[in-house]
């Protein structure tokens, strides 16, 4: 359904299967560009849904005006940010459900209730999932890897389209991006005579001024001197 946020319209998804009310980062970094000052701590830090584990970086307070012909309603609910969901609006779960008395019904004419008058309907849609979203099609080749959370939406799509054209080096055949499994590395080192070239280091002449500078060094019980040295001691 569309409510009204901050004098703008948007996308409220009403699920009964979420036990909290949730929005993405990447949709609050699109519509609400200051709501990071918004932004107030939460002790959960890690959320699992059907796709995966996912992150959370703190809670945001918004005000939802719910418009109906016979009087609006305004709910006050506190959604857990999510570093990577990839949801187009708001999602209000069963925390906030039960709160306001907000009640489902899926007859012919799927309207939802709220509070103790049932005469009062709001319409309801059913959300349909898209998958026009360029970064949430490109993060399920990246499910195995994890982004930092200083990156903004842009710079993960940009980032992802960087590592699909250059696939190659960052995955084998249908493996997802970021991670390699089941690949042994053997190296051989050979420590045998003949060295390899490289690890070899062929002599070289001295410098006549190095030759002057090496003439009597001492190196604890040894001492070395040179060729014109020994012949004044003979």
């Amino acid at each position: 359904m569309t409510v009204c946020i901050d004098n703008a319209q948007h996308p409220l998804i009403i699920d009964s299967g979420a036990h909290c009310s949730i929005v993405a980062r990447n949709y609050l970094d699109t519509h609400f560009p200051n709501w990071e000052k918004q932004l107030l701590p939460t002790k959960a830090k890690n959320f699992k849904s059907a796709s995966g584990k996912m992150t959370s970086i703190g809670t945001i307070i918004k005000e939802i005006i719910i418009p109906h012909r016979k009087g609006n309603i305004r709910l006050n609910p506190e959604f857990v940010v999510l570093n990577d969901a990839h949801i187009q609006g708001f999602l209000l779960g069963t925390d906030y459900q039960r709160m306001y008395g907000i009640d489902i019904y899926n007859s012919k004419n799927r309207h939802i209730t709220i509070g103790t008058n049932k005469e009062k309907k709001f319409s309801l849609d059913i959300y349909q999932i898209s998958s026009q979203d360029p970064l949430e099609e490109l993060l399920k080749e990246f499910r195995e890897g994890q982004f930092s959370t200083t990156l903004t939406s842009k710079q993960k799509l940009s980032l992802l389209k960087m590592l699909r054209k250059n696939r190659p080096a960052f995955a084998i055949g249908e493996e997802p991006l970021g991670k390699i499994k089941g690949h042994d590395i053997k190296l051989y080192l050979d420590v045998e005579r003949p060295y390899p070239p490289m690890l070899r280091r062929p002599p070289y002449p001295a410098s006549l001024e190095t030759r002057k500078e090496l003439t009597n060094i001492s190196m604890g019980t040894w001492t070395w001197m040179s060729s014109e040295r020994l012949d004044t001691m003979k």
